[in-house]
């Protein structure tokens, strides 16, 4: 089995679009420079959403256009219709996310229609997409609980991941969105969905709200995902699922894997830097394990 894991960089996005604050736009420029220079090869740069909902993700255009990602194929963005879509492309995206949940509670919250409508939304958006050779992920959120409708059975993430791999989508992010599960419950959704999508298509998205993301992303890995969200700082939480703290850190993740033997490609020196510049030049502090120890040595 392949040592090799690879780590997909979400915080300019989903570490940066629930933040309250506004944000310069050089400075999610800055993020990204340091992201990739830290050997990221994969980051979510942003989002092709309604501004008045998400206006964090309102310069995405500005922000692809200055990191250069016409030339970057691993540099993706989240689109929720056709607008987005559009926007997508007509900036040059090379890779685009659609989301949706495993709960329809959440989902009417979160995109305001049930999961199946949204499913139906999707599928001619993926299908353009993949047509102007556009790589397409799916999200689904909520894969162990949801805030609205309580815990989320096994066979319903696989059903939803199922409809969208089907559709076309080639990768399915698996998305922990409370930060609540344990790695038993991680393992049964896991192994739900594999019976529809192969591993190799397969993505692990956590979040750390009981300190749970590290763990959570070990069990994936050893069940066989070899691809992971992360985002430097601990950045992140959704609008949408209060409670919900941020994202497992990159750099906790990173010192996790190194630990167990696997090879990332990312440089931790470099990566500390850009966690180091979220605090300084983005005014939001990290919250991970591995930067507060660096900070203290």
């Amino acid at each position: 089995m392949s040592q090799q894991v690879e780590i997909v960089e979400v915080a300019p996005r989903d570490g940066l679009q629930a933040w309250r604050e506004p944000i310069a736009t050089e400075a999610r420029i800055g993020l990204v420079e340091r992201l990739r220079a830290a050997g990221a090869t994969r980051i979510e740069v942003g989002a092709f959403v309604a501004p008045d909902r998400v206006p964090r993700m309102a310069d995405t255009a500005e922000v692809m256009a200055a990191a250069g990602s016409r030339e970057q194929a691993g540099d993706m963005v989240l689109v929720a219709n056709r607008r987005g879509l559009d926007q997508a492309l007509e900036n040059g995206a090379r890779a685009i996310a659609v989301f949706t949940a495993a709960s329809d509670a959440f989902a009417q919250k979160n995109i305001g229609r049930t999961v199946d409508a949204s499913l139906e939304r999707f599928a001619p958006l993926v299908a353009t997409a993949r047509a102007a050779g556009v790589f397409v992920r799916g999200y689904i959120s909520t894969i162990t609980d949801c805030p609205y409708a309580g815990e989320i059975r096994p066979d319903a993430v696989a059903s939803v991941a199922r409809a969208l791999y089907g559709m076309g989508c080639g990768e399915i992010a698996l998305g922990e969105t409370l930060g609540r599960a344990t790695p038993r419950r991680i393992a049964a959704v896991v192994e739900a969905v594999a019976a529809h999508v192969p591993m190799s298509h397969m993505a692990a998205h956590f979040h750390d709200t009981y300190g749970m993301g590290v763990v959570n992303v070990l069990e994936a890995v050893r069940l066989g995902i070899r691809t992971v969200d992360a985002a430097a700082g601990g950045l992140g939480g959704c609008p949408f699922a209060p409670g919900a703290t941020g994202n497992v850190a990159t750099e906790d993740v990173l010192y996790m894997l190194a630990g167990e033997g696997y090879e990332t490609g990312l440089s931790m020196e470099r990566l500390l830097d850009a966690v180091a510049y979220c605090e300084t030049d983005l005014g939001i502090a990290p919250v991970s394990r591995v930067y507060k120890a660096h900070r203290g040595a």
